[in-house]
């Protein structure tokens, strides 16, 4: 574990960029993690003995991606302007999204996912419906109706898209803008514009009214950067579970371990893991009194 000084942490020993240092004492980097576990975890005298380094590392970063899923509360921002392709790709770390809003006017107005389909191939056809190859016999693509119709604008959606109707017989109408709205479908009363997520493609659509905004990902990564592994770390409060996990790990998979010992560590690493959760939450008295204001309030 190392320690910086003050010039070190505030100014990055005068090197640029100048913050790089800044909050870095929360963490523990990956390289220490694993050189702590096979110094002190590891050995003649240990449960776990005789383990190649490269195992213990492939375990270590399964720990921490499987934490950065579940327990960290470490949110990625990413702020992108999405032009007339009404697309906006994905991070090259995106593993799945928690929130997407449209920033406008200097506020952040949350998006809804889209149930219906806003994207599709499409395939090249002659006049009888066959389908049309190139040279190389692979199929000819071309761009679909949907995608054309949501990029014009002219696409019907069941949203209501900044208007206010009524649904009678699964049939909309749209009177006035702003009203009464009597036995709405409380999953597509959205006046705020909607997307969807094309996996496969790596990009989000956007229903037509995002043209030419400024759009807000907020998303989880697995905490890999991008394969460095001089740059991944883990929060303090889990560097004990990540020992744990990698013990279990490793006895889980070798031959001739008793179960009983399997078990043991199995209930280490859960004990851990509970008690570094609670610990990250940061339950402080203030948050408390807060959310406990409004337990009195008259509701009419």
């Amino acid at each position: 574990m190392s320690y910086l000084s003050d010039y070190q942490y505030y100014e990055n020993s005068g090197a640029t960029p100048e913050e790089t240092n800044w909050g870095s004492y929360q963490y523990t980097s990956l390289y220490d993690i694993v050189n702590n576990f096979m110094l002190m975890y590891q050995g003649n005298h240990s449960l776990v003995n005789n383990e190649e380094r490269f195992k213990v590392l492939f375990h270590a970063k399964r720990a921490i991606q499987e934490l950065n899923y579940d327990a960290f509360k470490e949110v990625k921002a990413l702020e992108l302007a999405v032009d007339d392709s009404l697309r906006y790709v994905m991070p090259s770390d995106y593993v799945n999204w928690v929130r997407i809003s449209m920033y406008k006017g200097g506020v952040l107005y949350p998006l809804s996912e889209n149930i219906q389909t806003q994207s599709a191939k499409s395939y090249v056809q002659n006049s009888t419906g066959k389908i049309i190859l190139d040279v190389d016999g692979n199929v000819q693509l071309e761009t679909s109706s949907i995608n054309s119709e949501r990029i014009a604008g002219s696409k019907k959606s069941i949203y209501l898209d900044g208007r206010i109707g009524y649904n009678i017989d699964d049939d909309w109408y749209f009177t006035h803008d702003f009203g009464p709205a009597f036995g709405l479908n409380t999953e597509t009363a959205n006046i705020n514009p909607t997307f969807t997520i094309d996996k496969k493609a790596g990009v989000i659509n956007f229903s037509s009214s995002v043209s030419n905004n400024n759009i807000v990902l907020e998303y989880i990564s697995d905490g890999m950067e991008a394969g460095d592994d001089s740059k991944v770390s883990v929060n303090k409060f889990f560097e004990e579970y990540l020992y744990a996990y990698i013990e279990y790990a490793v006895l889980n998979s070798k031959l001739n371990v008793q179960e009983y010992v399997v078990r043991r560590a199995q209930k280490r690493k859960t004990a851990l893991l509970r008690n570094a959760k609670i610990r990250i939450s940061n339950i402080t008295p203030g948050r408390l009194l807060m959310n406990m204001r409004g337990q009195d309030k008259w509701l009419k």
